[in-house]
This record gives structure tokens, C-alpha cells and sequence, in this order.
């Protein structure tokens, strides 16, 4: 029996650098992306690794998240990161909570949505002013969260909403919808309507998935649902939705299960894009020139790219961070467009991080 010679590993030959550009291309191949930690970096701890999966993120008028984490124990936060701002704060645990599912900013305060031993709660943040120099003198008092109270009584919280004219957060239960007044912090139960995925805001009004493929509306000036009030259009809609929503234009944006992304004027019509290359569509948000950023499939999310006038997708690999922090992201539970375009995700895992991701700017087309 002749013995088997093994051959020299040769890191130039074609087999090689084709399996390198391969690996190369499966990770985040255009734009940039910095994964954050949950503190100061440098100053304070980040947010206990198996209390930080970032499940819900809201940003406000002066352009700093709020977000709040799901895992052993549920963590609110705000967050900031310009001029000389850069921080994550942990503004407190919510005692007996487990899960944030919703945060919603408003003019003086935010509020977090969270569900636990207790049942789905209502608890304020108060404004948190990171407008300040964080490199060399910084200092702030802790912040004081406020328990409002149980939104339904013995149903958790499916999602919430702001982004109403009035100071007024919507939200719903698994079986009915809820008001809560910023100011007074006061819960006012609006009826019945299935909670089922995210909530989405257009023209004053609020959208949720109603029984079959239909949403349901709730009117903010008249505080009345309507049931089966928009009959989605064909598709697979077995799954609960997620939504984005251009803050220029109001249009809204979903997927169903398969990946079939549309786009919805907020009356009645929906218009079908592209279909992303896996499923199911996660977190999403839009830029201010007309792209859609989120990402699909579960374990191992892509980040896409969908161009919203041609409906053209492109796929952008997995998220990777070679600044600040070495790190790959497989996870995502919800995004915000920053204040100056620029996509903010919360990692839904273990030691999750906020990643900023800085997309590839688009040519300009010339004419003469």
C-alpha cells in the first residue's frame, strides 16, 4: 500500500484566497459598524452580560436613546452619542421584570413597557440630560425611575407607541389597547383588540395586526377602534409584524413571514417591494434618502438593504465591529434612526451592545 503524501499548505494558491474573499463576504460588506457598550467606556461596568439583551430602543427630540434590555432582570437606559457625548447609562433595574417590550419618548419624560412576575407595567424615566462634556468632567445624579402601575390587569404588554401629536403613549395588552398621558402618567383602558407584534404609527392614528390578514386602527382624536379596518395584502402573514416608518414621509414599512417586504401609506394602500433572502425580517429603520436598513433570518441575522423607490434589496452580511470593539452580532431586537441618518440597533443578547451602523453614502447623479 503506497503511503499518502500530504501536500504543502500554500496560503497564495486560488483555492485559498477564494475560500478568504468567501469568508470575507459573508460579514458586513458595506458601511461601518461600532459596536458600544452599555456604560462610559473606560469609567463605568457595562450592564450585566446575562441582563443586557437591548429588546426596545425609542429616541427622542434631542436625538439620545432610551432603550431597555430583557434577560434576568429587565435594565432601562439612555444613551447618546455625539459631540462629546458617548455613553450608555444604565438608569436602573425594574424590580420583578423580566422583559421590556416597548419605549416611548415624549417632550418631558419617556416611558418603558415591561412585563414580569407583576404583570406588564408602565414605569417613567425621567428626562436624563447627557448633553455635556463625557471625555474629561462629567457627573450626574442617578436617575429616579417611577412605577405608574399595570396597564391591564393580568395581561403582559405587547408594544407601545408616542409619536402622536398629543402627550400620549399608545399601547397594547394581549387582549385590549391602552392610553398612558406622559404628564399625569395616568393608564386609561380603550377597549378590546388582540395584541399581536408591533404597534405602528401614521396620520394620528395607530395600527396593530388584527384576526387573520386584516390590522385594526385606533383613532387618537376620537379614541375608537375599528376592527378589521385594512385588509393586508396577499401574502404570508403567520407571524407577528415589525414596522418602520420614514419620519419624512410618514410611510410605513413591513414584512411578512416569508420576507415579503411592503410599504403602506398609512390609509389603505400597500405597495410590495423586494423579498428579502431570509426570514424572518427583524428590526428596521429608514434613512433620510430613501433606504430601508434591518435585519432577516433568525441565529445568524443578515443586515439588507432595500431601496425603497426600486424595491431593489441587497444583502450586507452579518453585522461585525472592528472599532471600539471587536465583536460579531447575530441578534437584534430593535432599531431608531439617529439624528443625523446613521441606523442605532439594540443587540437582543447576551452582553448586547448598541451598534451603529454608518451607511455606504449613495453617488450623486450628475446632469449637465
Amino acid at each position: 500500500m503506497t503511503p499518502q503524501t500530504k501536500g504543502k499548505f500554500d496560503p497564495n494558491s486560488p483555492e485559498i484566497k477564494a475560500y478568504l474573499n468567501e469568508l470575507a463576504q459573508q460579514f458586513v460588506r458595506e458601511g461601518t459598524m461600532v459596536a458600544f457598550p452599555t456604560c462610559l467606556p473606560g469609567m463605568t461596568t457595562p450592564i450585566t452580560h446575562d441582563e443586557s439583551r437591548i429588546t426596545a430602543l425609542d429616541i427622542n427630540a434631542e436625538g439620545h436613546v432610551y432603550g431597555g434590555t430583557s434577560g434576568r432582570q429587565a435594565h432601562l437606559f439612555a444613551s447618546a452619542f455625539h459631540g462629546l457625548t458617548g455613553i450608555v447609562l444604565d438608569a436602573g433595574v425594574v424590580p420583578e421584570c423580566t422583559s421590556t417590550v416597548a419605549v416611548c419618548c415624549g417632550a418631558t419624560r419617556t416611558i418603558a413597557f415591561v412585563n414580569g412576575s407583576r404583570g406588564g407595567r408602565a414605569v417613567a424615566i425621567p428626562h436624563i440630560d447627557l448633553a455635556e462634556d463625557w471625555i474629561q468632567e462629567w457627573g450626574l445624579a442617578e436617575p429616579v425611575l417611577k412605577e405608574l402601575g399595570e396597564c391591564v390587569a393580568g395581561e403582559p404588554v405587547v408594544h407601545a407607541v408616542s409619536g402622536l401629536s398629543g402627550p400620549t403613549a399608545v399601547g397594547a395588552t394581549t387582549h385590549h389597547l391602552f392610553t398612558v398621558d406622559f404628564e399625569s402618567g395616568l393608564i386609561t383602558v380603550a377597549g378590546e383588540a388582540p395584541g399581536r407584534g408591533h404597534l405602528a404609527v401614521a396620520h394620528e392614528v395607530v395600527f396593530g395586526q388584527d384576526d387573520g390578514a386584516h390590522l385594526w386602527r385606533f383613532d387618537s382624536a376620537n379614541k375608537k377602534i375599528k376592527r378589521g379596518a385594512v385588509e393586508l395584502p396577499n401574502g404570508t402573514w403567520t407571524e407577528p409584524l415589525r414596522w418602520a416608518r420614514d419620519r419624512q414621509s410618514g410611510m410605513l414599512f413591513t414584512a411578512d413571514a416569508a420576507g415579503q417586504l411592503f410599504s403602506f401609506d398609512g390609509v389603505r394602500s400597500f405597495h410590495a417591494l423586494g423579498r428579502t433572502h431570509l426570514a424572518p425580517v427583524g428590526p428596521m429603520a429608514a434613512t433620510p434618502d430613501g433606504r430601508l436598513f434591518g435585519f432577516c433570518g433568525d441565529e445568524m441575522a443578515n443586515l439588507f438593504c432595500c431601496d425603497i423607490t426600486s424595491g431593489r434589496i441587497s444583502n450586507l452580511g452579518v453585522a461585525a465591529s472592528v472599532l471600539e470593539k471587536r465583536r460579531y452580532g447575530y441578534q437584534f431586537g430593535d432599531a431608531v434612526t439617529g439624528r443625523d441618518g446613521e441606523i442605532i440597533f439594540g443587540e437582543n443578547d447576551n452582553d448586547g451592545h448598541m451598534w451603529l451602523y454608518f451607511p455606504k453614502l449613495l453617488a450623486r447623479q450628475m446632469t449637465i
